[in-house]
C-alpha cells in the first residue's frame, strides 16, 4: 500500500511515547508500533520495530483432537501467549506479515502511538466560507441568466417530458441498492472478525459540503441495475481488478501443505471461515480440495483418483505439461484454483464466478502424476486483448524459469490465434519483472538474428507483444537512437552482453511443435454467462 500522504502543510505533533518496562500486553492496541523478536537471517533472535495490525485470542485448532495416539494433551500456555498479534514488519515487504505470540513483544523498549491528527487552522475555516459564497453567487447569476432566456413556464427543446412534470422527491440515500461489490464485502467481513477495516482509521475521507448549492446527484434507480450489466462488467474488466479493500485484509492462513511441499501463505484469502487460523491447512495437489488434518487429506486421497488437472492436455515436452480446462465445465477445480491463487497475489480481488474464463495449468510429470507448477487464466472474449487475466508459479517452484514458460506459452496461444496480446493490468511486484525480462529478451533475440531493417509493427506482428509494450521496452533499454534525422533502433553493447548470459543461463523453453491446440470459438449461448 502507498504511505498515506497528509493533505495538512506544516510540521506534524510527533507520536506519544510511552518510556519501555512502564506498559503491559494489555495496553498494546492496534496501530501501535514496538520492537518484537524475530529469527535473524543467521539464524538468531533480533529485534525489529513493527506495527501491530490486529489483535486476537489464540485460536484453538478443532481437528487437533484426531492424533494417531489418542487425544492430544494441551500444553500448559504462558499468560502472554493467549493473545496473538498480527504485525508488519517496518520496512520489509508485505507478504512478511504474521501472526506472533505476545511473548515476543519486547515490552521492556518504547511503545509508539498512532500520531495524532492535526486540527484544522481556522484560517481554512474562513476560505471555505468565502469559497462557499462566491459558489453560491455564482449559481444565483447563471438561475438568474437561463431564467431571462427563457418564458416563465415554457420547457426549453432540450428538457425531457419527465422533468417538465413535478418535481418528484428524490430517493433517500439510505434506500440506494448495494452494488454486487458491496454485498460481497458485507459478507466476507461478517465472516471473517480480523478483516475489520483497522488499517483504514489514518485514511482522510472526502469532506461533504452540506450547505453547496449544487444538488447531490440522485441515485439510480433500481430498474438501473441488471445481472447483464453487472455480467457484461466482469466480462469487460477482467478476472480480478485492483481492490484497496482487499489489500487491507488480515492474513488468515498460515501455511499450506501442497503434496510434499509446506509453504507460508502470503495474503489473505477468502477460504471458509472454520478452515482460518488453522496451523496448517491441507491441500490434495491434484484436485486442489482443501481439509483440516493430514488424517482428513489421507482419507480423501483413498478416494480421489485424479492423477492430473482435469483438462484437456494439449502441449508435453519433456516432463512439462500444460491442461487447458473452462471454467463452466470445471467449475469446482477452478474455484479451488482461485482460492488457493489468492493467497500469493496481494492486488487481486476474488470472483465467485469462474465460468468467462479459460485455466492453463502447466505441470510437471513424474511416475505418482502431473504435479501443478503455476497456471495463468484469460477470458474467453476479451474485450481489450488481455492475454492474460492472472498468472502465477507456485511459491515452491519460483526461481526455476517456469515463470517466463508461462509467459512464452501465453504469447505461444496469442499467435496462434493471430492475435496481439499484453496482461491485465496491474499487475504484481514479481509478475511485472517476469514480463519486463521476457519482453526485453524476446525483443533482442528477434533484434540480433534479423539482418533485414525492421520496424516496431514488425516487431510486434512477429512475436505477437502490443505496440505499447514493445515501444515501453525499447524506451527502456534505449534502443531508440536519432540518426540522420530519424531514429533507428540500436543495441547498446551493455544491452548485448546482458542478453548473452540469459540465453546461456535459460534452459526450458516452449516448442511451438509440441502444442496441439486451436483456437475455441464459443457461441452466443456460451458466452451468456452466470444463468
Amino acid at each position: 500500500m502507498a504511505p498515506h500522504t497528509p493533505k495538512d502543510e506544516g510540521p506534524q505533533p510527533p507520536p506519544p511515547i510511552t518510556p519501555g518496562g512502564t506498559y503491559s500486553i494489555q495496553t498494546v492496541s492496534v496501530g501501535c508500533k514496538l520492537y518484537i523478536r524475530r529469527p535473524g537471517p543467521d539464524g538468531k533472535e533480533e529485534e525489529r520495530l513493527a506495527e501491530i495490525l490486529s489483535i486476537r485470542d489464540k485460536p484453538t485448532n478443532p481437528y487437533a483432537s484426531r492424533q494417531q495416539g489418542g487425544i492430544k494433551q494441551e500444553e500448559p500456555q504462558k499468560p502472554e501467549d493467549r493473545l496473538e498479534f498480527f504485525v508488519h514488519w517496518d520496512q520489509f515487504n508485505k507478504r512478511l506479515d504474521e501472526w506472533v505470540a505476545g511473548s515476543r513483544l519486547v515490552l521492556s523498549r518504547d511503545l509508539e502511538w498512532p500520531r495524532p491528527k492535526a486540527t484544522p487552522a481556522t484560517k481554512k475555516v474562513n476560505q471555505r466560507q468565502q469559497s462557499l459564497l462566491k459558489r453560491a453567487a455564482t449559481a444565483n447569476a447563471l438561475a438568474v441568466g437561463k431564467a431571462a432566456k427563457a418564458e416563465p413556464g415554457t420547457p426549453g427543446p432540450s428538457t425531457p417530458a419527465s422533468a417538465r412534470a413535478s418535481a418528484s422527491p428524490a430517493p433517500s440515500i439510505g434506500k440506494k441498492r448495494k452494488t454486487l461489490h458491496e454485498e460481497e464485502d458485507e459478507e466476507e467481513e461478517d465472516l471473517d472478525a480480523d478483516a475489520e477495516g483497522e488499517m483504514d482509521v489514518d485514511a482522510e475521507g472526502e469532506v461533504l459540503d452540506l450547505d453547496a448549492t449544487e444538488s447531490p446527484q440522485p441515485p439510480p434507480p433500481l430498474s438501473a441495475f441488471s445481472k447483464e450489466q453487472e455480467i457484461e462488467k466482469l466480462r469487460t474488466s477482467g478476472s480480478m481488478t485492483q481492490s484497496i479493500s482487499e489489500i487491507a485484509r488480515v492474513k488468515n492462513l498460515n501455511r499450506l501443505q501442497i503434496g510434499k511441499h509446506e509453504v507460508d501463505a502470503w495474503y489473505f484469502s477468502p477460504y471458509p471461515k472454520e478452515y482460518a487460523h488453522l496451523p496448517v491447512l491441507y491441500i490434495c495437489e491434484f484436485c486442489l480440495s482443501y481439509f483440516g488434518s493430514q488424517f482428513m487429506l489421507s482419507r480423501h486421497r483413498k478416494r480421489c483418483n485424479l492423477l492430473h488437472p482435469p483438462g484437456n492436455e494439449i502441449y508435453r515436452h519433456e516432463d512439462i505439461s500444460f491442461f487447458e480446462l473452462d471454467g463452466k465445465r470445471q467449475l469446482t477445480y477452478c474455484r479451488n484454483l482461485s482460492l488457493l491463487s489468492k493467497c500469493f497475489l496481494d492486488h487481486k480481488t476474488l470472483y465467485y464466478d469462474v465460468t468467462p474464463f479459460l485455466y492453463y495449468v502447466m505441470c510437471q510429470r513424474d511416475s505418482s502424476g502431473c504435479h501443478m507448477v503455476g497456471y495463468f487464466s484469460k477470458e474467453k472474449e476479451s474485450a481489450d486483448n488481455y492475454n492474460v487475466a492472472c498468472i502465477l508459479t507456485l511459491p515452491q517452484h519460483q526461481r526455476h524459469g517456469y515463470g517466463k514458460l508461462l509467459i512464452e506459452f501465453s504469447y505461444e496461444l496469442s499467435k496462434r490465434e493471430g492475435k496481439l496480446g499484453s496482461p491485465e493490468k496491474p499487475l504484481s511486484d514479481l509478475g511485472l519483472l517476469g514480463y519486463r525480462a521476457y519482453w526485453a529478451e524476446t525483443i533482442i533475440d528477434l533484434l540480433m538474428n534479423t539482418t533485414e531493417d525492421i520496424s516496431i509493427d514488425d516487431i510486434a506482428q512477429k512475436t505477437s507483444i502490443t505496440h505499447a509494450d514493445v515501444m515501453n521496452t525499447c524506451t527502456t533499454l534505449q534502443l531508440f537512437k536519432h540518426y540522420k534525422g530519424q531514429h533507428v533502433i540500436s543495441i547498446p553493447e551493455a544491452v548485448q552482453e546482458r542478453y548473452k548470459k540469459a540465453k546461456e543461463k535459460r534452459k526450458r523453453r516452449i516448442h511451438p511443435d509440441c502444442l496441439i491446440w486451436k483456437p475455441p470459438v464459443f457461441s452466443r449461448d456460451q458466452l451468456r454467462f452466470g444463468w
